[in-house]
């Protein structure tokens, strides 16, 4: 596609102006929406370190937890990868303002000045060849209109010639002075584009490189991060094994365990004593072979009555009313102060739930301790009736001692002086009667005992 010289020289004319009018105002918002960028980039790094430091507190406090202490080191990992990451980043963008935004201001004022008198210089020299031109034209007229009616037409059409090889050679000098114009105007506007590109290729291979590296750190850590958290189920074998003993009723019991019985504390030491005593002291020797007189006490004591429990589980709080020297007296006089598993009352009822290994029970139930030792607040024993093993609360009960045993089946002091004086009329038991003193029976609580407890060892833990 041929265009003529005049053609030509506006397009060069039009692409200085491209440059002045277009190019460089938009150089300077680029400048200034880079120093935007830079801003914004540089907030979001600040943000990003005061995020990603956040994350490795938290990653502290995970890693005070006994399930979750991995997963607090990975957090701390990725918090300081992440600042890293940060980091390089940084450093690109101060690249960013030095090889782009710097360059840009100082290349930009330069341009204008240097692009103004650019044009300026072709659009003098385009003028003066073009009045040369014009003035070698119409010399060239003068002389043919001259040559037309003159005398000497050679000498004339010498000069015709002369000025027709001037014109020529000016045209000539215009086209090519308008050709190179041109070329020089399109070469100027491609050198700016292609600094501009250059410069954002540098820019590029920078963040490339970037990510590059960041792909690399963070491909060499990402399978153990997922890793870590890819079951939130998983619970660590040390801490199973903790909960497995928690869960176990023997080893540990459940959580909100009752506090032990300060009674039955107390008492299980002066048990212990007991016992000890009772290892030392002589067998009772074996009864004669002819068949003894039963006493109508043993048989009151040992066959309660059903009023007697009636009235024994409405005033547990209340006890027996008989003398505590005069049952043991009996007991001793007919041969029961023998050693028994230990057993206990209910103060308070229990409801075993859903929960099989517990014990549920009413208020003024007796329960024979299986395992005498207090664990974690909880005994082990068998209901007197139902006849269940279960653990129950040491606090929900109190000791049953040799003298509420035996008063828990004596009606009341009415019946017991009338037994009284059956056997001392009977005479059957004559020489067991000094030892029973008749004083009137007085009134004790079942908390009043004044009998150690027995079988109240601590043995090994089950």
């Amino acid at each position: 596609m041929s265009r003529g010289p005049e053609e030509v020289n506006r397009l060069t004319e039009s692409t200085y102006r491209n440059v002045m009018e277009q190019f460089n105002p938009g150089l300077r918002n680029l400048i200034n929406l880079g120093k935007n960028y830079e801003k914004a980039v540089n907030a979001m790094i600040l943000a990003g370190k005061a995020y990603y430091d956040g994350v490795a507190k938290i990653g502290e406090i995970a890693s005070g937890s006994p399930v979750s202490t991995e997963l607090g080191h990975v957090l701390i990992e990725i918090s300081s990868i992440h600042k890293k990451l940060n980091e390089r980043l940084d450093e690109n963008f101060r690249k960013f303002h030095k090889e782009i935004i710097h360059e840009l201001e100082k290349k930009t004022e330069l341009d204008v000045k240097y692009m103004n008198a650019t044009l300026k210089r072709y659009q003098a020299e385009h003028r003066n060849k073009l009045d040369s031109l014009e003035k070698s034209q119409a010399e060239l007229k003068k002389i043919r209109r001259k040559s037309q009616g003159g005398r000497n037409a050679l000498k004339y059409e010498h000069k015709e010639m002369e000025y027709v090889e001037t014109i020529t050679s000016r045209q000539n000098e215009i086209q090519k002075f308008i050709a190179d114009g041109c070329k020089e105007a399109l070469l100027e506007e491609k050198r700016r584009f292609c600094f501009l590109v250059d410069k954002h290729c540098s820019f590029a291979n920078h963040i490339h490189q970037y990510h590059l590296q960041s792909a690399e750190l963070i491909n060499s850590k990402l399978p153990k991060w997922q890793e870590t958290c890819g079951d939130a189920t998983k619970v660590p074998e040390k801490i199973m094994n903790m909960i497995e003993e928690i869960k176990t009723p023997i080893s540990t019991p459940m959580s909100g365990t009752p506090l032990p019985s300060p009674m039955i504390e107390r008492r299980s030491m002066v048990g212990r004593d007991y016992d000890t005593l009772s290892k030392y002291s002589p067998k009772i020797p074996s009864a004669p072979s002819a068949r003894a007189l039963t006493s109508p006490l043993i048989d009151m004591f040992n066959n309660p009555a059903t009023v007697a429990q009636n009235s024994e589980r409405k005033n547990n709080s209340t006890g027996s009313s008989d003398d505590p020297s005069l049952q043991r007296s009996v007991s001793v006089a007919t041969g029961l102060n023998r050693v028994k598993k230990q057993k206990v009352k209910t103060i308070f009822p229990h409801t075993a739930g859903a929960n099989q290994t517990l014990l549920s029970f009413a208020q003024g139930d007796v329960i024979t301790l299986l395992i005498s030792e207090e664990k974690d607040g909880w005994l082990y024993g068998e209901h007197e009736d139902t006849k269940v093993r279960g653990w129950f609360p040491s606090s929900y009960t109190k000791l049953l001692e040799e003298n509420e045993k035996e008063t828990v089946s004596v009606p009341g002091p009415r019946m017991m002086q009338m037994g009284l004086q059956s056997l001392l009329f009977s005479g059957m038991l004559l020489s067991s009667t000094r030892a029973l003193p008749l004083a009137k029976p007085r009134r004790t609580g079942l908390a009043g005992s004044q009998f150690p407890d027995q079988g109240q060892n601590r043995g090994p833990r089950q």
